[in-house]
């Protein structure tokens, strides 16, 4: 395997055949968090490292903590699919990928283990010690493919990420009543959110209406920043949050 930089963290090795070359030279300037939908860890990585599964992440962290690399951090792994964020669209090419054990929505969803969150959050600040990433570019999967993905959920705690030093990050907006905006809406108010949501990063169009592409936007929003509640609904919570995320953004 490629660029086994000089971790101190006690990782395993174990190549997988997927993966190339980053395009155009890239340099990792993203770092995109997964979950593995997967029935155990070994699963995971026996298939991430067969090469019929055309699939691969950089990392795998299992529930104990336990933390294997799978695709060196100079090689472009095959973990994003077909995703956007901030227009780029060759995610692989600029990304580093952490998969993390966990059975998945479809199969109970359950926490994310004390053992695991403290390698995961290591392995993150191992990682930005390497690599020029922004705390806006620390992202769900959700984020980067919406219609898609739903991992790794809101039960993941990007607060605590987020008081480690990783990712972007403000307190959610509590819920409240008020106006909300939703499927099949028409209007400035929904053109402005789905700028707002674009201005972030996320892969939508201004078109001024609530349709299936801005609900599953709005859906992934939440599940990262507003986890209290998703439900696809763009209330007042999740656009004050939104709009405190944007005012909090180094630029702002």
């Amino acid at each position: 395997m490629r660029d086994r930089r000089q971790s101190a963290l006690p990782i395993r090795y174990r190549a997988s055949p997927n993966h190339g070359p980053r395009k155009g030279g890239r340099n990792p300037d993203l770092l995109v968090l997964h979950y593995t939908a997967t029935a155990s860890a070994q699963a995971a990585e026996r298939w991430l490292c067969h090469e019929d599964a055309q699939a691969s992440a950089h990392y795998l962290v299992d529930l104990g903590g336990a933390i294997v690399q799978m695709v060196g951090e100079d090689r472009r792994a095959w973990h994003a699919g077909q995703s956007h964020w901030a227009g780029e669209t060759d995610i692989n090419s600029c990304s580093i990928g952490i998969e993390i054990h966990n059975v998945g929505h479809e199969t109970g969803y359950p926490e994310f283990p004390e053992p695991q969150m403290a390698a995961v959050e290591a392995l993150c600040l191992d990682i930005l010690s390497r690599h020029e990433i922004p705390p806006r570019r620390v992202l769900a999967h959700s984020d980067i493919a919406p219609m898609r993905k739903a991992d790794p959920g809101e039960k993941f705690d990007w607060s605590r990420l987020h008081r480690a030093g990783i990712g972007h990050w403000v307190a959610p907006a509590p819920l409240r009543d008020g106006a909300v905006l939703q499927l099949g809406d028409e209007g400035d108010e929904v053109a402005a959110l789905q700028s707002r949501l674009r201005h972030y990063g996320y892969g939508i169009e201004t078109s001024g209406l609530f349709d299936a592409r801005t609900r599953q936007t709005v859906v992934a929003f939440q599940r990262h920043f507003r986890p209290a509640r998703v439900d696809g609904l763009a209330d007042v919570s999740t656009r004050d949050t939104l709009e405190r995320l944007i005012e909090a953004l180094p630029e702002n």
